[in-house]
């Protein structure tokens, strides 16, 4: 299976991507070996786009909108403190906030909302992002109200 991976899986950290609905975990570590970190059946493409994938396409359309404002969208991955925001936004002038990206439907975890609590309270915006149309409407906050 291992021959099969580095095909699927892009450089540099996490990636996943379906096969056969099948999702595949890996990290891509020193000199390109390749670590299984193990494997999801998502079964049906239904089930695989209620279950997971649907976050990703948010994602993916928040960092193309935050990149042609001129802006980044920095994964956050921080050992040690969970529950952070999926994304930390950085626009010109000095705008950011934290972004939390959920599944439609879906809603934050109690850490994750207490991690919500607390950045606001220390004068951070935190938006959380369920629908794609939300994007357009979270940047224009951002960008003009904050």
């Amino acid at each position: 299976m291992s021959s099969i991976i580095p095909k699927y899986i892009k450089k540099y950290g996490y990636r996943e991507r379906v096969i056969t609905y099948t999702c595949i975990y890996a990290r891509i570590g020193y000199k390109e070996s390749v670590e299984l970190l193990g494997t999801w059946n998502f079964g049906t493409h239904e089930k695989a786009e209620r279950n997971g994938m649907r976050e990703k396409i948010i994602e993916v359309k928040l960092i193309k909108e935050v990149k042609s404002m001129g802006g980044f969208a920095l994964k956050l991955n921080i050992p040690g403190f969970d529950g952070m925001p999926d994304r930390l936004v950085l626009f010109p002038h000095g705008k950011l906030a934290f972004i939390e990206l959920k599944a439609p439907g879906k809603r934050p975890r109690p850490l994750q909302e207490k991690r919500k609590r607390q950045l606001e309270a220390l004068g951070f915006p935190v938006f959380c992002i369920d629908d794609p149309g939300q994007i357009g409407g979270i940047i224009h906050e951002i960008t003009c109200h904050l």
